[in-house]
């Protein structure tokens, strides 16, 4: 009995992925065919977002990542982007010595 059905006989047959991680995003969203990345949007030069999406663009916003280039250019800016310049010579300051307490 060869019903043609869209359901559990034909989900039988899927074995071929249609999208591959992507290298960019690191999602499993890079579509082989089309070449694009359905997540990111690569290889477009600007990463793919949209308004009506509010928790997709909170979850891969500015400051979920290391920022390991942006958390250097916070700390310049509370500098006044300074360079060229060496720091004042810190004076020595006595540290209380512990022999000196006073011992009862």
């Amino acid at each position: 009995t060869a019903k043609m059905t869209k359901g559990t006989s034909s989900f039988g047959k899927r074995h071929n992925k249609t999208h591959t991680q992507c290298r960019r995003c690191g999602r499993r969203s890079y579509h082989i065919q089309k070449k694009t990345c359905s997540s990111c949007g690569y290889p477009a030069a600007k990463k793919r977002t949209f308004n009506w999406s509010e928790k997709s663009t909170r979850r891969r916003t500015m400051g979920t990542g290391r920022m390991r280039h942006m958390k250097v250019v916070f700390r310049r800016f509370r500098n006044g982007f300074r360079e060229g310049t060496t720091p004042k010579p810190r004076r020595k300051v006595a540290a209380p010595a512990s022999s000196t307490a006073v011992s009862k």
